[in-house]
């Protein structure tokens, strides 16, 4: 089986003064999840661990192109980046950051990051590897994490502005509709839990604002195609106020998805339960911005009937 490739702008090396972007080779086993680009923008690419609740970064501007995949039986989080790594270095990159988990700074440092939303990226707080790499206007970051048993890799990369589009060319060309129903389903049979990261709530409100959300579609096809489950919605806060104040107003956002949920994608409400966890199950620190917003959020829980 051919091997998956990531080919970004390989046109760009034929252009005078343009720095022609990485060519990645993944594992064979590598599933395409999702392609975000954005024509013109600045990405600051990590450049060392978080330190004082920063991650040190350098800016890039230019095309930028975020990718993720999924490697199903990978090996260690180390045994998948480190082909990368030697690749990036073999194409003239200098590598400005490479660290695990705990020496990039834990919980600081991935949500210190920008981090394709999941379940599109999966990163285990205790299993990630992380590294980035530049060679002249171009710049390269490499994650890597598991969830379950399968590993998540997300590559952005970023190239001047004047070189031609990014292109990828898999061996085989995988579904990358981030609202497919699908993915949010492994993530809820592999973990048992799944936060809805689309959801948008008023300021300073427990109302769910009007749109349309993927995860709560992906939420009500899970429940209709799989009659053997019901689901606990359960809202967290960050740690402003006190407990009481913030388990009531999660439980009431909670109730409010769950409303959304059976009134707008017809899901059975009997199925659903909600429940109040306020700021006792963070899952980073409350001390940084970045972590109270990622602590405010809204977990579809799986049970059994």
């Amino acid at each position: 089986m051919p091997l998956r490739r990531f080919i970004a702008c390989a046109a760009a090396a034929l252009l005078p003064g343009v720095a022609a972007a990485a060519e990645l080779t993944l594992p064979p086993t590598a599933a395409a999840v999702s392609e975000r680009a954005t024509a013109l923008g600045v990405y600051q690419l990590p450049v060392g661990p978080e330190t004082a609740d920063k991650v040190p970064s350098q800016r890039f501007e230019g095309q930028i192109s975020r990718r993720t995949w999924r490697v199903e039986k990978a090996g260690t989080v180390l045994q998948i980046l480190a082909p990368l790594r030697e690749q990036l270095t073999g194409q003239g990159y200098e590598v400005l950051l490479d660290c695990a988990a705990r020496d990039c700074g834990g919980f600081g440092f991935r949500f210190g990051i920008e981090v394709v939303p999941a379940p599109d990226m999966m990163v285990d707080i205790s299993r990630y590897h992380f590294l980035s790499a530049a060679k002249g206007e171009a710049a390269v970051s490499v994650l890597v994490s598991r969830a379950g048993g399968a590993a998540y890799v997300q590559v952005i990369s970023v190239q001047p502005p004047e070189a031609a589009p990014a292109v990828v060319k898999p061996a085989v060309q995988q579904p990358t509709d981030p609202e497919r129903p699908v993915e949010l389903a492994k993530v809820l049979e592999v973990r048992g839990h799944a936060v809805l990261t689309d959801l948008v709530f008023d300021s300073g409100s427990t109302r769910l604002q009007d749109g349309s959300y993927a995860s709560l579609r992906a939420l009500a096809a899970f429940l209709a195609a799989n009659p053997q489950y019901r689901l606990l919605l359960v809202g967290h806060t960050d740690t402003v106020g006190s407990q009481e104040q913030n388990v009531a107003i999660s439980e009431r956002r909670a109730q409010s998805v769950k409303e959304r949920l059976a009134g707008a994608y017809g899901a059975e409400e009997a199925r659903i339960d909600v429940a109040g966890a306020g700021y006792l199950a963070p899952i980073a620190s409350n001390q940084i911005p970045e972590g109270r917003e990622a602590n405010r959020r809204v977990e579809a829980v799986l049970l059994g009937n």
